[in-house]
Parts: C-alpha cells; structure tokens; sequence
C-alpha cells in the first residue's frame, strides 16, 4: 500500500487491474484503517478516473454474494448520495411508486455516510428487516413488486471499509461505486450523480454493458430530478437537458425537498407521500422521478404518459399498498 499510496500522492493514476487488485485486498484486510482512510482521501483531492470507477466495481461485483430473480427485467432506481443537499429520500420513495405502478424493483442501498439518513436508515426504521436469503427477496419481489439489497449484506469487501467511511463523514468513492454494484444485476438502471464528470463515468461504463440505464444530474447539484432547474438525462440512446416545465411542473425551492434532521421525521415524509398526504413539491419530485423510472423501461413512451403512470399510482393507493406489503413479507 505504501508504494500505491506513493504514486498516487505523486499524481499518478491507477490501472483497471490495479484498482481491481486494491480493493480485493482491502476485503482480505491486509491494510490498516490509516492505510484505508488515505487512499479513500486520495479521491477527495482529484478526480476518479474511469479505469479507477471500473476496476473497482469489477472487485466488488467479483467478491459480492450474487442474487439470480425469476423477473430479468428489474430497475434499480438510486442515487449516489453525497450531494451535500438532504433531500428527503427521493429514489426510495420513487421505488415503491413503480412498483405500485406493476413494474419489478430490485432497490440497492445502504445507511447514510454523508447524510443523516440513507434508505437503509428509513426502510429499517419502517421496519424492514434486512436479508440476503434468495427466497425471502424472491418472495417479496413477486407479491410486493419490490425487494430491497442492503449492501452490506451483499457486499462483504465494504465491511473493512465501513468504520473509516463513518469516521471520515464524507463521500468517498463507495458512494459512486454503489449504484453500479447492484448484486442482481438489474436490466434497468436510473442512477443519480452528484457532478457531470461523474456522470460522463457512469455513461462510459454502462454503454460497455447489456444494461437500459438513466443517468441523472440536476444541473445545481442533486443526484435527482429535484426540480430546481435543469437536469440533464444521459441514456443509452443520447442525453437531453430537462426542465421542470418539461414536467409540466413548477421550479421548486431547495427548502421543499429538505429531509428533516433525523430518520423518523424523513421515515414520515415517506410514508405520506406514499398516502397521498405529502406537499405538493414532495408529490411532483417522487412522480417525476418514478415517471423517468418509467420511461426508462419503456422509452418508446411519452415523458408524459410515464408520468401518469407514477401519478396513478399513488392516486390508486397501489404504491403505498406495495410499500404494506413489502413490510409484512419481512
């Protein structure tokens, strides 16, 4: 490590092998924490490189405990985090509209690092127990439409990682690893990102893939269609700016997505979306984003058409029926 941590320091980049090499020997814990902690600082202090993002999603792809569906055709819907924005939890939120909707979501995610509350946090909270066991998520995603990943459970490399990421409080490369690392392998894939760097990332390892993927950058900054002004979408077919008008929806302030400060005021937000009782602001960023979800499955559908459908379900109680369903398959 010394040696790697050297070139590094010395502006040097890492190889695909190289990363790859790295993070399978952090899994094996052959580094210390202070090792751990100034290779993962490295990465605060310049940018990732798409050799680096896709040596480390091929560790961890490689090492994960691997789920196989009897539904191929499954989205993820998940941002990066590390927007520095405490939204409430948009993509969850988003998910369970979809799958009340009728389509199949395969959800990756965590605990929150650097917010107060990831949708691990809020599913757990809501009482979601978390599970690796292929039947129980089969189970729930054939009558709930819906299962949900939680990394650790599925990613044992991360488990070395985790103190120094707590400690360190800050995004590191992990947050952008965690979209792509979905162990189910999802034909689908709307991904936020928190910079158009990373998104030009994200582009450049999925088109060398099988995967129908969104890429999603609001322009001020949130890995999601925020409504706060423009948004560029990056798909397989091309990229396109968004406005909220696009939407036929209003610019929201920032002030209307905040999240609340702890896990029961965000676990809140969600279960009243879901019941139809949220702001007007928190209805239309989960509909838009449930609707580009949507629209990402079936592209040859109108924005607008897709929309609907998201719209429908929450008017149709079916996403917050979903979300009961999915709790009491635990």
């Amino acid at each position: 490590m010394k040696k790697i941590l050297q070139n590094l320091y010395n502006n040097q980049h890492l190889s695909r092998q190289e990363a790859h090499d790295v993070l399978v020997n952090i899994s094996k814990e052959q580094y210390n924490s202070e090792q751990i902690a100034s290779f993962l600082t490295v990465f605060q202090m310049r940018p990732i490189n798409v050799d680096e993002l896709a040596g480390f999603r091929d560790a961890l792809m490689e090492l994960c405990i691997p789920i196989q569906f009897d539904h191929p055709e499954t989205i993820d819907i998940v941002g990066t985090g590390g927007d520095g924005k405490n939204t409430f939890n948009i993509s969850t939120t988003s998910s369970f509209v979809v799958a009340g909707a009728g389509y199949k979501v395969t959800k990756h995610g965590n605990y929150g690092v650097s917010s107060s509350c990831g949708s691990s946090n809020v599913l757990e909270y809501l009482g979601y127990q978390f599970t690796n066991n292929e039947s129980t998520l089969r189970k729930q995603l054939e009558e709930a439409n819906i299962c949900f990943l939680h990394a650790p459970k599925f990613h044992p490399a991360m488990k070395a990682v985790a103190p120094v990421r707590r400690a360190l409080g800050v995004k590191t490369f992990f947050n952008m690893l965690g979209p792509l690392v979905n162990p189910s392998k999802p034909k689908y894939n709307m991904l936020g990102v928190f910079n158009l760097h990373l998104s030009r990332l994200y582009q450049y390892i999925l088109q060398n893939s099988d995967r129908q993927f969104s890429v999603v950058y609001a322009l001020d900054g949130y890995d999601e269609i925020s409504l706060t002004g423009k948004t560029k979408i990056c798909t397989n077919k091309g990229e396109q700016i968004y406005t909220p008008m696009d939407f036929h929806r209003n610019t929201l302030h920032p002030d209307n997505l905040h999240g609340g400060s702890t896990v029961p005021e965000a676990a809140k937000i969600l279960t009243n979306v879901l019941s139809g009782n949220g702001t007007k602001a928190q209805n239309d960023v989960v509909v838009c984003n449930a609707g580009m979800a949507i629209h990402c499955i079936n592209p040859e559908q109108s924005v607008k058409d897709s929309i609907a459908e998201a719209e429908e379900s929450i008017l149709s109680k079916r996403a917050l029926q979903h979300f009961n369903k999915l709790i009491e398959l635990n």
